[in-house]
């Protein structure tokens, strides 16, 4: 096994989390490149390329024996025999940050045998940090988050995409709900482990770069995460997917659950 507890591991992203930031305040509301992925991928800029060689640059070079996993770097199916694996979004929400609105982040996490140990989704631009390890709870800012106690399913409020609440996808009934909506699935996530909102759901397969670091915030601060059939995350997996995502305390979780699974 790796010869770092969770502790050390989390206060290593949080050192990285905050250089990411120095980086990425760089190029906010200033010129930058932006490209257009393709394959329905979505834009990249110069600022997600540059937070990740800087992240890569800084979390291989303490750790060089965990794997690494991230968007903005082809994939090397070596991280699947590491113990240990970094899953990195440099910047998640990246048409938020190009158009100059505050609601992106930077989610970077740590798995050890498929499921997260450590984690933090900073906000730079909102001067937000959320951070949690596996056993050590979640903060925001260094203060104690928890979820909500709303038992629901109905009378929630839930932060997803309009679509998520299609009737379709809820063949047992469309909880009454208020929704609504960030454009980063990790705020997403640690709005629901700050108490924000009762509930998160996507019902697309949703890459692990996105949900990884706001899985264990949410975790840690009571709740539970899980695919939109109700089985536990698995990170670090050969084809970077997860089966959607829904998130909530763990009463409201299984009342949701109870409405999407016929």
């Amino acid at each position: 096994m790796p010869g770092h507890d969770a502790a050390s591991d989390l206060a290593l992203l949080t050192e990285a989390a905050a250089m990411a930031g120095d980086i990425a305040m760089r190029y906010f509301r200033a010129e930058h490149r932006v490209w257009d992925k393709g394959d329905g991928a979505g834009p990249v800029t110069e600022a997600d390329l540059a937070v990740d060689a800087m992240l890569r640059g800084k979390l291989m070079g303490a750790r060089p024996d965990y794997g690494w996993l991230s968007e903005e770097t082809a994939d090397d199916v070596a991280r699947l025999s590491a113990e240990r694996c970094f899953i990195i979004d440099p910047i998640d929400g990246t048409r938020s940050f190009t158009a100059g609105e505050v609601s992106w982040a930077h989610s970077i996490a740590i798995a050890e045998a498929g499921h997260v140990i450590a984690a933090v989704v900073a906000m730079p631009a909102k001067k937000v940090t959320y951070a949690a390890s596996a056993g050590g709870g979640a903060t925001r800012n260094g203060k104690p988050l928890h979820v909500t106690a709303v038992p629901g399913p109905d009378d929630v409020t839930i932060v997803t995409a309009k679509p998520n609440l299609a009737d379709h996808y809820w063949p047992n009934g469309t909880p009454r709900h208020t929704r609504h909506y960030r454009p980063s699935l990790a705020y997403r996530l640690a709005l629901v482990g700050e108490g924000r909102y009762d509930a998160m759901v996507t019902f697309r397969d949703t890459w692990e770069w996105d949900i990884a670091a706001g899985a264990l915030i949410v975790e840690e601060a009571g709740g539970m995460v899980t695919d939109r059939h109700g089985a536990r995350l698995q990170f670090n997996t050969p084809s970077r997917l997860t089966a959607g995502t829904l998130a909530a305390n763990p009463a409201l979780h299984s009342g949701l659950l109870q409405r999407i699974i016929p």
